[in-house]
């Protein structure tokens, strides 16, 4: 996953997340953003983000005439994002306003992070910043996607795609997926856990995760993985494989793994690799040094696994992780 230190680290003043909302927006995407982005944090003691929203037009109304939207800053708010998320539309084939479309690219031009939840992914590629650039948008538009934007890299199997300074969702719950996943990219898995916690939302869910998961009725006896996954969650830095797994679910292997994608898409070594992934983050950022007690802990085994597998998700070694988001050093007595 691409990693971009940049953002994050000021601590002169927190990072100030834009929301552009334009005519027939969807208001269940503007909810997730204001959501995870907008509200006080006191269990933390601090506030994550600067949040805004803003409009080309003092009245916008919503996705079928739901409400109208009033009170929030002008278009010009958008000049002071760090990070601008981008409005998305499900009339994907009415051109953005050129206004909202040069708000983009300046922000793009100045280096500010940006971000399209569901449809939001047409404004950007309309805006020409996707051009070249990996990119996920809801499935039931992929194919005109393709065709009006051959030249974007179009994923639209996946939750969510962190192509470092441009990320784009899939449809609905994805924007919280990809929301946390900031969250957890600027400020830690602690505090992501706490926002997700707080949402009462899985707190990981990666993006390489398919997004049509199938749900259907469930048979008797009930083949909900809750327990299951509860009981290796306590058990993460046991030598557990996915053949413990099955056993504890008293299935077979090929029937745990058939019910990880139907209920997860993504498969019981993928979903157990980043929990263990997850946890050696939350050890770190506690302030555990020792690089070995947190492969064994976390059950990543070895400091070099654990080095690899921590870059391949964060992009940080073990040691720039523990700088950006460990504990403050404490000063000896003089």
């Amino acid at each position: 996953m691409p990693q971009d230190s940049s953002h994050g680290t000021d601590t002169s003043r927190p990072h100030r997340v834009v929301v552009i909302v334009d005519e027939n927006s969807n208001p269940f995407e503007l909810g997730c953003v204001t959501e995870v982005f907008g509200l006080r944090r006191p269990e933390l003691g601090r506030d994550l983000y600067d949040f805004a929203l803003c409009a080309p037009e003092p009245h916008t109304l919503m996705r079928d005439g739901f409400f109208t939207l009033t009170g929030v800053a002008g278009l010009a708010a958008a000049d002071g994002a760090d990070t601008l998320i981008v409005p998305n539309r499900p009339d994907t084939d009415v051109p953005r306003r050129p206004a909202v479309l040069d708000a983009v690219r300046r922000a793009h031009a100045r280096g500010a992070r940006l971000v399209g939840m569901c449809s939001g992914a047409f404004t950007l590629a309309e805006a020409g910043v996707l051009d070249g650039r990996r990119a996920t948008a809801h499935w039931q538009w992929a194919d005109d996607f393709r065709a009006r934007f051959p030249s974007v890299d179009l994923r639209p199997d996946v939750l969510f795609v962190d192509d470092g300074d441009i990320l784009t969702s899939a449809g609905s719950a994805a924007a919280l997926d990809l929301g946390l996943h900031l969250v957890r990219r600027d400020h830690g898995a602690e505090v992501a856990n706490s926002v997700s916690r707080r949402l009462v939302f899985a707190a990981h869910r990666d993006g390489g995760q398919r997004q049509f998961v199938e749900r259907p009725l469930p048979d008797i006896p009930d083949e909900s993985l809750a327990p299951v996954l509860a009981w290796v969650q306590e058990r993460l830095g046991e030598p557990l494989t996915v053949a413990d797994i099955a056993t504890r679910a008293a299935v077979s292997p090929a029937t745990l793994h058939r019910r990880f994608r139907l209920q997860l898409g993504t498969t019981p070594l993928a979903w157990l690799t980043g929990e263990r992934i997850a946890l050696a983050c939350r050890l770190i950022e506690r302030g555990e040094q020792r690089l070995d007690v947190v492969a064994q802990r976390s059950g990543l085994g070895t400091a070099a696994n654990l080095r690899a597998r921590l870059r391949r998700e964060t992009g940080l070694s073990p040691s720039a992780y523990r700088r950006r988001f460990g504990p403050e050093p404490t000063l000896a007595p003089g």
